[in-house]
């Protein structure tokens, strides 16, 4: 069956989402805010939560219709055929969000949708008895100016949460969003590629896994994997696909950080993920970084000076950066970070730079181009 797909995405992201689709055969694909949106079966909804390196899930779309009140609500709801999808016993959570729209109150329009899906589930199944004891199938009622969407989530667990980094040090970057900075930055995968803070090594795991071609959610569980629409042979077949899809490639990849405790924990999530032999970790500050190669990678997320009394030692480390990243003249960096002023005390202005959001926090994602 063919249903409307959605790969959701953090804001900034949506293209880089969009080139993964594409890269993996999908097209018509329709960009928006925060979403891109494709046709796609049960296939393509295993296919997608196994691959897609920087969305945030994958949803179905059930519809779309205006709604100025809660019998408009409930009748674009009824409307729906939710028994196609849902089976008599599914447990059938339902939230809820609504922004710029006449139906303000969340909790009623959750209660109002969960009420219509269940009188629509009693055109497929008679009895009208639904005990709720199966799978769950998070429905999201979404209300935008007035307009609503239903989605089904398929993914579970956001796609971020591979399953390798149950220590994330004290200032976590998304793997999503470190995946999307390693694509943005087109590393050359001759290159070495370098975090000189890596903290608990997102960047690097994210960078190997691209490199050796792991898929992300190789190692994890989906909410659709409990559904009966999709054959648990699929699941095991695109899972075996995947795992022959692993490539022999070389790659040099370095880590680095101050703190010799987030290096421990950089190798034991490197070590979850697969990928701990094609990363070099060891304690060192970024002040003392250097390499004997003319060209290479940069790829970091330093401090941002958020917390109180930060602001001076995080401006510092921005110069001392600048300082050792220009004499790897040949070398291209990108960096991270929410910190307004950064290359005024990086003291160089980048070639380029991307707006993104690190969980809530506005970024930039200045890029340096080597010669």
């Amino acid at each position: 069956m063919e249903y409307t797909l959605i790969a959701t995405s953090t804001f900034g992201l949506e293209g880089v989402v969009a080139k993964e689709l594409k890269d993996l055969g999908y097209e018509d694909l329709k960009v928006e805010n925060g979403k891109v949106t494709f046709a796609g079966d049960e296939m393509d909804i295993v296919t997608c939560n196994l691959w897609l390196r920087t969305a945030d899930r994958v949803l179905i779309s059930m519809a779309e219709f205006k709604a100025e009140s809660f019998e408009e609500l409930f009748q674009g709801t009824l409307k729906v055929n939710w028994g196609n999808l849902m089976p008599e016993d599914a447990f059938m959570h339902v939230t809820g969000k609504s922004v710029k729209s006449q139906l303000h109150s969340v909790p009623d329009c959750q209660s109002i949708v969960k009420k219509a899906v269940v009188e629509a589930m009693k055109r497929e199944y008679p009895s009208g008895v639904f005990d709720e004891t199966g799978a769950e199938y998070k429905i999201e009622v979404g209300i935008l100016k007035d307009i609503v969407t239903l989605t089904v989530d398929t993914s579970g667990a956001g796609l971020h949460k591979r399953g390798y980094r149950e220590n994330a040090g004290g200032a976590p970057i998304k793997e999503t969003l470190a995946a999307a900075m390693v694509l943005l930055s087109k590393w050359d995968l001759s290159h070495v590629l370098a975090d000189p803070m890596c903290g608990s090594g997102t960047i690097l795991i994210e960078a190997a896994m691209i490199a050796k071609n792991i898929a992300p959610g190789l190692n994890r569980s989906f909410a659709a994997e409990n559904w009966d629409i999709i054959d648990k042979n699929l699941w095991n077949d695109l899972r075996k696909h995947a795992r022959n899809s692993v490539n022999d490639s070389e790659v040099k990849i370095l880590g680095s950080d101050i703190d010799g405790r987030v290096i421990r924990t950089a190798r034991e999530n490197a070590e979850k993920a697969g990928v701990s032999k094609y990363i070099a970790f060891q304690k060192l500050p970024v002040q003392e970084f250097s390499s004997s190669k003319k060209n290479g990678f940069i790829i970091t997320n330093p401090p941002y000076g958020e917390r109180l009394g930060e602001i001076d030692e995080v401006e510092k480390l921005y110069e001392d950066m600048g300082k050792v990243f220009f004499n790897l003249e040949k070398w291209s960096y990108f960096i991270i970070t929410a910190h307004e002023g950064f290359e005024r005390h990086f003291g160089r202005k980048s070639d380029k730079n991307r707006k993104l959001y690190n969980g809530r926090l506005k970024c930039y994602y200045y890029q340096y181009f080597g010669k």
